[in-house]
């Protein structure tokens, strides 16, 4: 679905700056993809290169079409893009929020599909009673329901989410991730998320790619193949044990940093 071939970004004037992506090459199956990695591993300066929002050097194919060839318009019909957010304001209702996803092809009048398709979203993510609601008035969690309804109303072929549990609670991390799992396992929408909790990634990805600290690729593959105790050690710098729930799925149980072993007295 997703490749990226040699791709390379660094900040600063003409790009001669802090290196934060080296060389990068990853395949993304459709699915529920995630990417990890520690804090400044450039997870979000590839999402956004993906999207077109960096010129990044190096070959991004979707669906084996280069991005850099196509038009703005093209590459927003073909994804859909959500930064980090905080909680928002805003006097728009959650309809007209969702609805906003549909620019540019809203006119001065709202059509009858483009309202279908908002409401057909809202229901997707289980929160049609929020249509009438002011946006202003919802939680964290509920607002990002509906600012990922305003990204599926574009219909895209993939969306980009860039940490979208952050700062919600355990269940509605996990409700928010069960929602993204049907949307995908109904063959709608292809997701590549940005997580930093290990153990939520292994519970709901089908492929994982784990950035390391220099912008480059560590590993990649199912959360099986590529949630190891060396790969904590070495890209996290904790000391960890990864062992598995009930039903399989890895789960990852940290004990200490290596760097807090190293001072100790």
């Amino acid at each position: 679905m997703l490749e990226i071939k040699n791709l390379s970004y660094s900040y600063g004037r003409r790009g001669r700056g802090r290196r934060v992506l080296s060389g990068l090459h990853l395949h993304f199956p459709p699915g529920f993809n995630v990417l990890l990695g520690p804090n400044g591993a450039g997870k979000t300066t590839l999402m956004k290169a993906i999207f077109g929002l960096l010129p990044a050097r190096g070959e991004i194919l979707l669906w084996g079409k280069n991005m850099a060839t196509t038009s703005i318009e093209e590459r927003t019909a073909l994804m859909s893009y959500l930064p980090q957010m905080d909680i928002m304001t805003s006097n728009l209702t959650v309809l007209e929020i969702t609805l906003l996803g549909r620019l540019p092809e809203l006119g001065y009048r709202v059509k009858e599909e483009d309202l279908k398709l908002a409401l057909e979203a809202l229901h997707t993510l289980g929160i049609p009673e929020l249509a009438s609601r002011p946006f202003s008035q919802l939680s964290g969690g509920q607002q990002k329901l509906v600012l990922i309804a305003q990204t599926l109303v574009r219909e895209p072929q993939l969306i980009l989410l860039d940490e979208p549990v952050n700062s919600l609670d355990m269940q509605k991390q996990l409700e928010l991730c069960q929602i993204l799992s049907r949307i995908v396992a109904d063959g709608r929408v292809s997701v590549l998320a940005i997580l930093h909790d290990i153990n939520l990634a292994a519970r709901f990805a089908r492929h994982m790619a784990i950035l390391d600290g220099q912008g480059r690729l560590y590993s990649a593959g199912s959360p099986r193949e590529v949630i190891t105790e060396k790969m904590l050690r070495e890209v996290y710098g904790v000391r960890a044990q990864v062992t598995e729930a009930p039903d399989g799925v890895p789960m990852a149980v940290a004990q200490a940093s290596i760097h807090s072993q190293k001072t100790a007295p």
